[in-house]
């Protein structure tokens, strides 16, 4: 059964309506529909149909929640940014080792040895470290 409370008038504003009295000119609204409060869970009497949360707090709380949120999913996940700062990093030297090599070409260590014994990429060794110059490696892709 619905209370007539809840239909957003009572029997006295009812009453006095047609009987154009003073008080039924007053635009406020005496819905009263109960709610549940989505950022506490908490059962209120809400005075308009829109209202989500069960008072100013909740709502403060709700918004702060909401912006965090918002705020979080803007920053680009780790390993996108290692990935970048990687290729940044990579883009801007002359000279790779084997490690950076193979980030940049998104190759095994094994297939870039394969390729450089082959002589399709060609490699320097300084001490011990292998050291491919990056033109050689922007040979490969012109034809």
């Amino acid at each position: 059964m619905i209370h007539r409370d809840t239909l957003g008038y009572n029997e006295r504003q009812s009453d006095t309506y047609f009987g154009h009295n003073k008080t039924s000119h007053n635009m406020s609204s005496n819905i009263r529909v109960p709610k549940i409060c989505q950022h506490c869970g908490t059962e209120f009497i809400a005075k308009t149909t829109v209202t989500q949360y069960c008072g100013d707090n909740c709502a403060k709380r709700a918004y702060k929640k909401r912006v965090r949120e918002a705020k979080i999913q803007e920053v680009v996940p780790t390993a996108i940014q290692k990935q970048d700062f990687i290729q940044e990093q990579v883009s801007q030297k002359a000279f790779l080792s084997i490690a950076e090599t193979c980030k940049l070409l998104g190759t095994s260590r094994m297939t870039l040895y394969r390729q450089i014994k082959t002589g399709n990429i060609k490699a320097g060794k300084v001490g011990r470290r292998t050291i491919i110059k990056r033109s050689s490696i922007e040979k490969l892709f012109q034809t």
